[in-house]
């Protein structure tokens, strides 16, 4: 996909997250996304549509448990932001 798409997800915070989102066919009449700047950050979804959709759920989850866990949230460089068909921003 050549377009490109940023989608804000809402949340409770105040900083926003800003991650490259890969969304591609897996050969089964599905689509993979993940986000590989959040490990274990992934879902699919029968179209792309629905596959963005998820992602932007577990994406939102993913931030939302790192920091309740004190954990630190990786920050995409805004090169790979610049270069990347599909982005995702997350509020938290």
């Amino acid at each position: 996909m050549n377009d490109f798409r940023h989608i804000p997800v809402k949340g409770k915070g105040t900083k926003i997250y800003v991650f490259k989102v890969m969304i591609s066919p897996d050969g089964k009449d599905r689509y993979y996304a993940e986000v590989p700047a959040l490990p274990g950050c992934y879902s699919w979804g029968y179209t792309f549509e629905e596959a963005l959709k998820n992602i932007k759920e577990a994406t939102q989850l993913w931030v939302e448990t790192m920091i309740e866990n004190g954990e630190s949230i990786p920050e995409e460089k805004q090169e790979t932001l610049r270069k990347a068909p599909v982005t995702l921003g997350v509020v938290a």
